[in-house]
């Protein structure tokens, strides 16, 4: 029993990251500020979400959030507020746009040209290999062979 407890604990315990003195009054703003804090990343934990950790500074995140919700602030406002404030890395999903857009271009693009030179590489090594088997050898050669493997 006490094992399962544990293993509940353990798996729930992400869930406690939201203290309970700061969920709004409103629940339907409350609702707003967790939808948005999935999405926000927190910046000491890198790959959690500011609703899931437990730092410091993923607190001071959902408490900014919600004071800009409660200041009237819509989603996109919020967000755009604290994305100018800590950076593009901050978002959990970074946009496809301006510098990003190289970033996510770059894999493809690198991938293609890796599959061309090797298929360029395998050409010219199969046209190779081909042009060596159409040289028969001369009398003298084969001659030659004949007495070498003689000996």
């Amino acid at each position: 029993m006490k094992r399962l407890l544990m293993i509940f604990l353990l798996i729930a315990s992400p869930l406690w990251a939201v203290q309970p003195d700061e969920v709004l009054d409103d629940p339907a703003l409350e609702a707003r500020a967790r939808d948005i804090s999935t999405g926000l990343r927190c910046l000491v934990c890198r790959n959690e979400s500011i609703d899931e950790s437990n730092a410091e500074l993923a607190r001071d995140l959902r408490i900014l959030l919600r004071e800009r919700l409660v200041a009237g602030d819509t989603d996109q406002e919020a967000v755009d507020f604290i994305v100018d404030r800590y950076g593009e890395y901050v978002l959990l999903k970074p946009t496809t746009t301006g510098a990003n857009l190289m970033l996510w271009l770059a894999g493809p693009i690198m991938l293609l040209i890796a599959v061309g030179m090797a298929w360029s590489f395998l050409r010219k090594r199969s046209q190779k290999q081909n042009a060596g088997h159409t040289d028969a050898l001369s009398k003298e050669e084969q001659e030659r062979l004949r007495q070498i493997l003689k000996d």
